[in-house]
């Protein structure tokens, strides 16, 4: 039997960021089992098939906590003898492939969803992480995933692994053809929404997806917003997520609360339905500081419309300029304010851009392109464990 663990933080990323491939590598024929923390959506997630293991995982580096974690980690993975470990977010890959280790599991993957270390970080704190993130894919990791081709290509330049054809570019994508297309939602759906959220026709509508803090440029957002409302009386931003709750009484909880009331802000919370929301929106903005390869831009391209963005690695990636949107400066409300006016003042150009975000997501961003390599890789993997040869890229295994 071909056993994969795929090991995460919390059950919140399983039952999102790790679903389509857990499903697709269980209709592939493999048991997959997920290790992470118990947030409260473990038992609806278990009833909708996924076979989770509650394992205690901290989010930051507390070295009691993972010490802990590595060993309930190194347990499980002796007593179920998976073929491969998959892991994924920072500090539960780096517990899931040091308890992998300690365990002789034969094949450990990381995909890299976005390295912590940053440009905008100070010296000392990119050195770090930069030097822990290179040490355990040295002498950690047997397989090496990039989302973004920039982390691909700094892995390659700096010879994270010793074997360079065990570092892929995986890239990333959503369901580009049932759930995220522009002809997916029906008119009736759309009428629904704008009333509930009174919304007309005619309005100018920008979007955002992501957590309601500082470091996704909600509060630059916010800004350059209520300043392009002085000017287009029609303009409405759907904001779409929640904040963090444990910051609601803080002064920037309560800063944050008062702008979301701000005239033509709509706050809609945590939604499912965001296929539906975003085909209200001409405009996708995510001014955020640091990012890996952020679906939600892929999500709002597959539904056709045009993109502002943080000049950052990742976004770089999925927004070419004077293409299908616009980059503004990192953390700089006056620039995003440019950009928003730029698109608020030109219908014909949110349109080619809109229709040009369609044509590159399904060019670079197609899900089971992104599903079908890392199954090629397990396929090739487990053939070894068989006793067989297979190919992965320029690599025998």
């Amino acid at each position: 039997m071909k056993k994969i663990l795929q090991v995460c933080a919390i059950d919140g990323s399983a039952g999102s960021l790790l679903r389509p491939l857990i499903e697709a590598s269980m209709e592939a024929g493999y048991t997959v089992h997920t290790a992470c923390s118990d947030t409260g959506n473990m038992q609806t997630l278990r009833a909708q098939g996924l076979d989770l293991k509650e394992v205690p995982i901290a989010r930051k580096i507390s070295p009691r906590s993972n010490l802990l974690s590595v060993w309930h980690l190194y347990r499980l993975m002796r007593r179920e003898r998976y073929d491969i470990v998959h892991v994924h977010t920072p500090v539960a890959a780096l517990l899931g492939r040091v308890a992998a280790k300690l365990a002789r599991v034969p094949h450990v993957i990381y995909t890299a969803h976005g390295f912590y270390f940053h440009e905008g970080m100070s010296k000392r704190a990119y050195s770090f992480f930069y030097t822990l993130e290179k040490l355990f894919a040295r002498f950690a990791t047997d397989w090496l995933l990039l989302q973004s081709r920039e982390d691909y290509e700094l892995c390659l330049r700096d010879a994270f692994m010793k074997d360079q054809d065990r570092t892929i570019h995986l890239s990333n994508g959503t369901d580009i053809w049932t759930k995220f297309h522009p002809n997916q939602v029906a008119p009736e759906t759309q009428d629904r929404l704008r009333a509930e959220f009174g919304i007309e026709k005619d309005d100018l509508v920008f979007a955002f997806i992501g957590r309601l803090v500082a470091e996704k440029g909600i509060f630059e957002l916010l800004e350059a917003f209520n300043r392009l409302r002085q000017t287009h009386a029609n303009a409405k931003l759907l904001v779409i997520g929640e904040g963090n709750k444990s910051e609601r009484d803080t002064e920037s909880g309560q800063r944050l609360e008062r702008l979301l009331q701000e005239d033509g802000v709509i706050a809609t919370g945590l939604r499912k339905d965001v296929p539906e929301l975003l085909s209200l929106c001409e405009t996708f903005v995510l001014p955020s500081w640091r990012e890996g390869l952020p679906r939600s831009i892929i999500e709002a391209m597959a539904m056709g419309k045009a993109i502002i963005a943080s000049n950052i690695r990742g976004c770089r990636e999925e927004v070419f300029p004077g293409e299908n949107g616009d980059l503004h400066e990192k953390g700089d409300a006056d620039d995003l304010f440019e950009k928003m006016m730029r698109l608020a003042d030109d219908a014909d150009l949110r349109r080619r851009y809109g229709q040009r975000s369609r044509e590159i997501c399904e060019q670079y961003f197609d899900e089971q392109k992104v599903l079908q390599t890392q199954l090629n890789l397990f396929d090739a993997l487990c053939n070894v464990r068989q006793g067989g040869q297979a190919h992965v890229g320029k690599t025998t295994v």
